[in-house]
């Protein structure tokens, strides 16, 4: 008998730790579930308030989209006019090429930073060397069209005669001298 009793205690000790076990684990679970849902309403009640990011936000400098590459055929004194490219690339930096059209003319290179104003609408290109700054006016993101060296925009006539049109609005890059 006493052999006998002594598994009947064992297998009586496993159900009892068995019963304790599962009766503490659905408690457990319940703690773990109302914690969860504590950190889903404060989550949520996060996401519902109106808070103002302002002070950790980069801000934005429009001018990093303003950029490509222009092209157009400016009239000259002298010649039959200037095959023109302005290059405007990220970072604020340009590169205006030009080349006269008459024989064995060569291209000229002007490198610089260039600035963007949104509020008057203007490019203006400052060299690195010695040479006068350009100033253009954006017409739309396609067009810029060059003003005057006081800042001033041209008449309207001459005004079509000044314009560099962005390269991808544009079919060919090709000039045509007639």
């Amino acid at each position: 008998m006493q052999a006998l009793k002594k598994p009947l205690q064992q297998n009586l000790a496993l159900i009892f730790f068995s019963a304790l076990l599962s009766a503490l684990h659905p408690a457990m679970a319940k703690t773990d579930l109302e914690a969860e849902e504590s950190f889903l309403r404060a989550r949520v009640m996060n996401h519902q308030q109106k808070t103002d990011h302002s002070g950790h936000e980069n801000p934005i400098d429009k001018s990093q989209d303003f950029h490509g590459v222009f092209y157009g055929f400016l009239p000259c004194n002298g010649c039959n006019g200037i095959k023109t490219t302005l290059s405007l690339k990220q970072n604020n930096y340009y590169l205006l090429v030009t080349q006269p059209a008459k024989e064995s003319s060569r291209e000229f290179y002007e490198k610089g930073k260039y600035t963007w104003n949104e509020e008057t609408h203007t490019v203006v290109l400052t060299p690195r060397k010695e040479a006068a700054i350009k100033q253009y006016h954006i017409v739309n993101e396609g067009t810029l069209v060059q003003l005057n060296s006081d800042g001033t925009k041209m008449s309207d006539d001459l005004a079509e005669n000044y314009t560099l049109r962005r390269s991808d609005t544009v079919k060919s890059r090709e000039v045509h001298i007639h």
